[in-house]
């Protein structure tokens, strides 16, 4: 090219979708995701690039497990770090490209705003950080299986990010309002602009480009002389009207544009002749799913940008495993049609097919070792197992019927030759009616295609519309209850569910308590009429999708060893607004357990203040004639005067030790009773058998109130029938002589006088 040298030339490998960590628990196929990731990157240094772009989904899951985070940053720094400087020069500003946590509630920590300073801490591209040495730098958008999430709005990229081993740009804060400016690199007299527009819901994006809610960001010198690249990871064909991002949404200035999301290889770049762009669509790494566009032979390409043009070289991935696919018909097959009209054809139509997955495999064990190369010991070469999938229509004609063996049964017959040995075959018929069955015939799918779907990898919200389609939904939204499930399967929320089902229940509730005076029908078209429009809501994307779900505090003596997760128990989960608060908007501390106790020692609440609750109950009596009567101070009033303090639970015999003496009680007729000395009622108590005691009420035990009790009994009044049922205790209120801990609030009554006991006696 006249004007350029090679010293011009940025080049760059372009690759997508590599899902580290798909079905890593498989004893066959777990490590297929990672070893394709490292050739990408052994490629990347063999080649001698000089950056690498990835357009989305580099995990399978937004919380990858350590080994597929270590197998990650194992080949990063095998083949990205090193000696060679990087030849490429940054001029955009880091902070605007490469913001970390935006949008998010600062908190203060030793007066320094942490939020802020992790955003602006690493706001520079990694291979100028002075303390590390990056060769060839990574730059990468998220998808939509490892997108950002949780507290923080952080992600598995996030941690690359902080660590320097890729550059993580493109964010979407807002899917209402996405800014989108792109980094600019410079090396020799070739410059290059690089967009990237992270996974946002398609139709959430759709509605956006629709309105206008994004812009693209141009430099503001030289316009028509940067090359520019987007990389974007969205639906790239329209599965449904607004379930997709077109091509032409898309802005006309860009030259090239990588698209990630769409595992199907698509390597040599297409011209749109509307747009005059270029569109690559490299496809995934990994089969993740057994279709005929995963057994497409995977590749990656490096593009070379000289000045405004770029070219194209395509490698192919050599330890991927071999797959090979197969659709047939049974009914066009040979000898078919007269095999379905003979009884009991089963073991012949099973032979035939397994005669046709054999062959299959031969197939792909050629095709795999055809794509290797020259290798001068090949002898030694060991072909991985296959993948097989054998699609078979088997539909019969008028008067005949094919006997198909059990789907998983069959495929268990190719254990030791295939790697998956549960969904080598997969069974379907055509509806042989046109119009909808139904409700009553088909609220169940057939039986084989429920174990078919059990063993696809389809996508969550399309099996459950699917499901669905057939039941009569009337209080549950259908569109959010698909979205609702693909958050408990996607994205491991194990709340998901619980949450939506009581949000829309309340929502139903509400809205029903409008309606004046329903009957049964009207009741029930009310409710379909406001479950159409939360569906509809959801699908125009006004209605929000079920927010996270809080938990309450972990008790401070839960041992996660011991007892688990606490996200994962029952009732950790907050269910509303109102279930974590008090009535005045403070935070309500947990509820002791109750213990049914006898005795004056019991407890009325753990987490109550003595000395706030001897405070209180002064400052109460104080003003009224007492009369023996004193009122129990609530958990919620100690906790008004005493926020900061933390719940102790004290001992017996520091509370002896510790108590301050309480006010003395009043007998009946207003006479102040003689001060009893704790050493002494110590003493009473422990001398005096239980039998002779005087009976005690106690409060009842409770976490927001107590009543007002008598403790008092006149010593002079005779011992009548009457009072001697005013004095009865019912179990409520009998506690236990175990705990001695809340005489604080209470003072004992007086001894009773010797006549009293003697009374006492001769009616025994």
């Amino acid at each position: 090219m006249p004007g350029y040298s090679n010293a011009d030339t940025i080049r760059i490998l372009v690759a997508t979708d590599s899902h580290v960590g798909y079905n890593e628990r498989d004893p066959i196929r777990g490590d297929d995701s990672w070893r394709s990731f490292h050739e990408v990157m052994c490629l990347a240094k063999d080649q001698d690039v000089d950056m690498v772009l990835l357009a989305g989904d580099l995990f399978h899951d937004n919380k990858p497990s350590r080994k597929s985070m270590y197998q990650v940053m194992r080949s990063i720094r095998m083949n990205c770090f090193g000696e060679k400087p990087c030849e490429l020069e940054m001029l955009s500003d880091g902070s605007e490209v490469f913001q970390g946590c935006v949008n998010v509630k600062k908190k203060i920590m030793w007066g320094i705003s942490v939020l802020m300073v992790m955003a602006r801490a690493f706001n520079h591209v990694n291979y100028e950080d002075p303390d590390i040495n990056v060769a060839i730098p990574i730059f990468s958008i998220h998808g939509n299986h490892d997108d950002p999430s949780g507290e923080g709005h952080l992600g598995a990229l996030d941690l690359l990010q902080v660590s320097g081993l890729l550059n993580y740009y493109g964010r979407t804060p807002e899917s209402d309002n996405i800014l989108n400016k792109p980094v600019l690199l410079q090396k020799g007299n070739t410059k290059l602009a690089l967009y990237g527009m992270s996974n946002v819901r398609d139709e959430r994006l759709f509605r956006t480009f629709r309105d206008g809610g994004v812009k693209f960001f141009r430099p503001n010198t030289q316009k028509d002389d940067w090359f520019n690249i987007m990389a974007v990871h969205q639906n790239h064909h329209a599965r449904t009207e607004t379930g997709h991002l077109p091509e032409t949404f898309l802005p006309e200035f860009l030259d090239l544009v990588v698209w990630g999301h769409e595992h199907e290889c698509l390597i040599n770049p297409k011209l749109n002749p509307e747009t005059q762009f270029y569109v690559m669509q490299p496809g995934s790494s990994v089969a993740t799913s057994l279709v005929p566009g995963e057994a497409v032979p995977k590749h990656v390409a490096v593009v070379s940008v000289t000045g405004k043009e770029f070219k194209t070289e395509t490698h192919r991935l050599k330890t991927v495993r071999p797959f090979a696919t197969k659709e047939i018909i049974l009914n066009n097959e040979r000898g078919m049609k007269a095999l379905a009209k003979r009884d009991n054809n089963r073991s012949e139509l099973t032979r035939y097919l397994e005669g046709l997955v054999n062959d299959m495999v031969e197939e792909a064990n050629a095709e795999w070792l055809a794509a290797q190369g020259d290798i001068e010991d090949e002898e030694d070469l060991e072909v991985p197992l296959p993948l097989v999938r054998l699609k078979v229509e088997y539909s019969a004609p008028d008067g005949g019927k094919f006997e198909c063996e059990n789907p998983q049964r069959f495929s268990n017959r190719f254990v030791g030759k295939v790697a998956n040995v549960n969904d080598v075959v997969y069974f379907w018929r055509k509806k042989v009616g046109a119009t909808r069955a139904s409700k009553a015939d088909g609220d169940v799918p057939e039986e084989n295609v429920l174990a078919q779907m059990a063993i696809d990898n389809v996508k969550v919200e399309r099996l459950v519309r699917e499901f669905l389609t057939a039941q009569s939904l009337t209080i549950l939204p259908q569109n959010s209850f698909g979205d609702a499930v693909g958050q408990f399967v996607d994205k491991d929320d194990k709340h998901a569910m619980e949450m939506f089902v009581n949000e829309s229940l309340a929502s139903q509730i509400k809205h029903l308590m409008g309606v004046d005076e329903p009957d049964d029908d009207e009741l029930t078209g009310a409710m379909e009429q406001y479950r159409s429009k939360l569906e509809e809501l959801f699908a125009a994307g006004v209605l929000k999708r079920t927010k996270k779900a809080r938990l309450k505090p972990r008790p401070a003596n839960w041992d996660s060893d011991l007892d688990g997760e606490w996200g994962d128990q029952p009732g950790a989960l907050i269910h509303s607004d109102h279930d974590d608060h008090d009535d005045d908007g403070n935070i309500r501390a947990p509820r002791p357990s109750k213990t049914s106790a006898r005795g004056r020692g019991s407890k009325s609440t753990a987490g109550t203040t003595r000395q706030s609750a001897l405070t209180k109950t002064v400052a109460k009596n104080s003003g009224k004639p007492a009369r023996g009567k004193k009122k129990a101070v609530s958990e919620e009033e100690s906790n008004e005067d005493d926020d900061a303090e933390d719940i102790v639970m004290l001992d017996d015999d520091d509370e002896v030790e510790d108590e301050e003496p309480p006010p003395n009680p009043t007998r009946r007729g207003g006479k102040p009773a003689p001060p009893v000395a704790k050493p002494q009622r110590a003493k009473a108590a422990a001398a005096t058998p239980a039998s002779k005691r005087p009976p005690v009420r106690a409060a009842a035990v409770t976490s927001e109130r107590q009543s007002r009790l008598n403790f008092s009994q006149p010593a002079s009044q005779p011992t009548t029938g009457t009072a001697r049922k005013s004095i009865q205790l019912s179990d409520d209120e009998i506690s236990s002589d175990d705990d001695d801990d809340d005489d604080a609030a209470f003072e004992p009554p007086p001894p009773p006088s010797s006549s009293t006991a003697k009374t006492a006696r001769s009616r025994r």
